[in-house]
């Protein structure tokens, strides 16, 4: 985290200077005025303002520093871009062996997405949502996901029994249950404790 102190004719102006030289904006920083500017008595004992200014931390300098701080350690080159919109923040990996980061069926990427939500939110008020991607796998895998409750639930439906799937996350399970909920033959429910909470496929009655 940054921080400078500057004094100046006026806490106005010394702010100004330090947001020069951070090269940021007033709104990326917290200021605490340390001494008001005085002017002295018949021009002896003048005193500049002095100001401290520290640059708030961004949470996406925060999830790329600790993104790359893990890939150097399990000596993986890749590239991040990371976009910040009014649903979150979404970040893209970009690399050779990508495979690795994803994992079997998406657990390695849930773990690393968990903890870079973890540090980003860390001091924040208000909760900021992070997805991590790589290779398009969250759309490959939604269509996956889909396609496999369409199947189900006709198997559920032509053979009068229930399926219970292997356990899955919350993301995964709310794309079955979002898949079949206007199937008006078969329903869904959730069942097990996290992590090992699974998705139940059942005839209606």
């Amino acid at each position: 985290m940054k921080t400078l102190e500057i004094t100046g004719k006026t806490v106005e102006s010394a702010i100004d200077a330090a947001l020069m030289q951070l090269n940021t904006t007033i709104d990326k920083v917290d200021v605490e005025i340390l001494e008001n500017a005085s002017k002295g008595f018949l021009g002896f004992g003048a005193k500049e303002a002095r100001v401290k200014v520290v640059l708030k931390e961004d949470s996406e300098d925060i999830a790329r520093e600790f993104l790359m701080n893990i890939f150097k350690q399990m000596n993986i080159e890749a590239e991040l871009t990371i976009e910040v919109k009014k649903e979150g923040l979404f970040i893209n990996i970009v690399g050779k062996h990508m495979a690795i980061l994803i994992g079997k069926r998406g657990q390695t990427l849930d773990s690393l997405q968990y903890l870079v939500s973890l540090v980003v939110n860390k001091n924040r008020d208000d909760y900021l949502r992070v997805v991590l991607d790589t290779e398009n796998y969250r759309k490959k895998r939604e269509e996956t996901l889909i396609k496999l409750a369409n199947k189900l639930a006709y198997k559920v439906k032509k053979y009068r029994k229930s399926v219970v799937l292997e356990p899955m996350n919350p993301y995964e399970r709310r794309i079955i249950h979002s898949a079949v909920q206007n199937n008006e033959f078969v329903n869904t429910r959730s069942e097990g404790e996290e992590p090992y909470r699974k998705v139940v496929l059942y005839l209606n009655k």
